[in-house]
Formats: structure tokens, C-alpha cells, sequence
């Protein structure tokens, strides 16, 4: 078979089988998506895997955590040789790197031990077998083999520049013990995954100023202080004590929804619990005004028809901003039934 994996949300396959069934039919490109629910993945089978993969890149994906472009699927391996069919459906094809992994889901968690032990027995085999770099080269495609059973793995292989740099698409983040909240976790990894280091380096820069709407008890505005952000903290309700001791904060006590700045501000984040279509309208209304000139938000998706309303909210933003806009959106790992939206002047 040919086609994508895609790793998601556990409770998510049928929002990211909807999406990649519609990219790919926009892209026109024919298949369908194979995916069941609490599976953590889902498979969108078609003959044009090359040209699929390439119509999709990683990083416009809303639902995916990690897109890989499937080379086999294996069933009914066998416990006591599971290496030899693996290097005979790889034959004359050469990785750069090998990731052995498992869907994150309550049924393949107990496939991390067996993953971590495969991993080690069949990367010197693959290095016998000349498919595998004696180091790790970027300049080559990376292997993966995604086990969703014990008897059950896909073949599957990526471009590093084109895929998540974390395994499983989970960027493993602690929560420090001075975070007001969990949530610093979202903005944390926000940074991470929607932003390249190129990015960070140049839009987080020490004295630049932010506001932070609908901010307590303050998550938002621990992880902005923490990149030297100067940061107006909008919200009723209070912060904790140790962020506004850090000289970086004001404390505005006023509704966040319709509060706006004096004058323009670097950044705007968002974590409010509104309507999708209300927020995505306010967001786009900030950038309409010139109030920002970034933008990190959340927005809540409903129980049902969360890739309808994912597009929804996205076009309504980029309508009301009525200005060229760079726009990345992902569930990440850190939300829940959410997604986040950063957004910058396209250049």
C-alpha cells in the first residue's frame, strides 16, 4: 500500500481523516482515509503517496502530530522473526536515521516496551543490510516503524525538515514547580512547534511587549515574562503573586474580550473560553486595528464537526484580519478539545 500515517489526538481520527480527505481532494489527489476511533492514527490510503506527501507538508496539518509517508503494512508478524520481512520490504531504499514507535492511545501504550527493545535489535540489522547510516544523516529520509499491534507495524519513512522533531509528535515539556498553571505548557510547546528556531529567535526578543487577554491565574503571562516579555495582563480575575513580582507585568482588571491596547503591542496571546467564532473574530479584529503584530489564541471546537468548524473559525479570522497573514494551527499535545493559532505578517 501506499499513502500517509498520521498521528493524532486519541478521539481525534475522524477530525483528522476529514481533513486530510479534503486536502488531498483540494490538492486532487484521489483516496480515502482508514481510521477508527481512540486508534491515536489514522491511514489515508492512495497510489500517489509521493505526490500526497508532498501536497501535504507536516506543518500545515491541523490534526496531525506527525505525517509519514507509509512505504508497507505488515500484518501477522511473526513474534520469533519479526526483522526479516521488515528489510525485505525496504530493500534498496536508505534512511538516515530510525524511530521506533507506537500510537499514543490507551490500546498501544503497552507497545512502548516492545518498541524500545525492536529498536535495538533491528538497527544493526538495517546497518548490515546497508539501509541504515552508520550515524545520523539529515539529509536523508528517516525510517519509522509505527506498531499498532504486536503482529501489526507500518513501514513508514519521513524528511526531517518535513515532520515533527519529537517522537510519537509529543514534545516531552515539564511543568516547573513556580507555573501558575498547566496551561504554560500550551503556550510552551505553541512556541515550539508553531514557530522554527529562526522564528523564536527573531519574534521573542527581551523587551518586547505583549498583552495577555483573559490571563489567570497567569500561565500565559509566567512563560512570556520567562522570554523577558513586557506583558499587560488582561483579566477580572487575580495572578499569581510571584508573576506580577516580576516586574515585567501589569495587572489590568478588565474583560479581556474587549480590552484593547493604547498603542501597538509585539504580541497578543489568547487562552479565553469563548465561542470558536466569537475569539477567531476578535483575533482577526486585532489584527484589522494593528493592535499586534503576533498573535498565539485558543480556540474551543465543538463536540461534533470539529474539522468544519476548525476551517470555519480559521477563514472568519482571516476575513476579518483583511491583511496577508502567515497562519499555522494545531492540536497540540497540551490541548485538550482545543486548538492554537499563531499568526504573523506574511512577509
Amino acid at each position: 500500500m501506499s499513502g500517509l500515517l498520521g498521528f493524532c489526538r486519541q478521539g481525534f481520527e475522524p477530525e483528522l481523516a476529514a481533513e486530510l480527505t479534503e486536502r488531498a481532494a483540494y490538492a486532487g489527489i484521489a483516496g480515502y482515509a482508514r481510521a477508527q476511533r481512540n486508534d491515536g492514527y489514522v491511514v489515508f490510503v492512495s497510489d500517489q503517496g509521493d505526490a500526497l506527501d508532498r501536497a501535504l507538508p507536516w506543518r500545515e496539518l491541523v490534526f496531525a502530530r506527525q505525517k509519514l509517508k507509509v512505504i508497507a503494512e505488515l500484518r501477522a508478524l511473526d513474534p520469533r522473526d519479526r526483522i526479516a520481512p521488515m528489510l525485505a520490504a525496504l530493500e534498496g531504499q536508505r534512511f538516515g536515521d530510525l524511530w521506533v514507535e507506537h500510537p499514543d492511545s490507551d490500546a498501544a501504550k503497552p507497545l512502548a516496551g516492545l518498541a524500545r527493545s525492536f529498536g535495538n535489535a533491528l538497527r544493526p540489522a538495517l546497518r548490515r543490510a546497508g539501509l541504515l547510516s552508520a550515524q545520523e544523516d539529515q539529509r536523508l529520509p528517516r525510517l519509522h516503524v509505527v506498531f499498532v499491534q504486536g503482529d501489526h507495524a507500518f513501514l513508514a519513512s519521513t524528511r526531517p525538515h518535513d515532520s515533527s522533531p519529537w517522537p510519537l509528535g509529543i514534545p516531552r515539556l515539564k511543568l516547573l514547580p513556580d507555573a501558575p498553571s498547566r496551561s504554560a505548557l500550551k503556550l510552551e510547546e505553541a512556541f515550539l512547534a508553531l514557530l522554527d528556531a529562526e522564528e523564536r529567535a527573531r519574534l521573542l526578543k527581551p523587551g518586547m511587549t505583549a498583552a495577555d487577554l483573559g490571563a489567570a491565574p497567569g500561565g500565559w503571562t509566567w512563560v512570556l515574562t520567562r522570554q523577558h516579555l513586557r506583558v499587560t495582563s488582561v483579566d477580572n480575575g487575580p495572578l499569581r503573586q510571584h508573576v506580577l513580582d516580576t516586574g515585567l507585568v501589569e495587572h489590568l482588571r478588565a474583560d479581556g474580550f474587549h480590552w484593547k491596547p493604547a498603542q501597538p503591542l509585539d504580541w497578543m496571546v489568547c487562552d479565553m473560553v469563548e465561542q470558536p467564532r466569537r475569539v477567531a473574530e476578535r483575533m482577526g479584529t486585532w489584527f484589522r486595528e494593528g493592535w499586534c503584530r503576533h498573535a498565539i489564541f485558543n480556540l474551543k471546537l465543538p463536540m461534533k464537526k470539529r474539522w468544519d468548524e476548525t476551517r470555519l473559525c480559521l477563514d472568519l479570522f482571516a476575513e476579518q484580519a483583511s491583511r496577508p497573514l502567515t497562519v499555522r494551527a494545531r492540536q497540540l499535545y497540551h490541548d485538550r478539545e482545543e486548538i492554537t493559532v499563531f499568526a504573523t505578517p506574511r512577509h
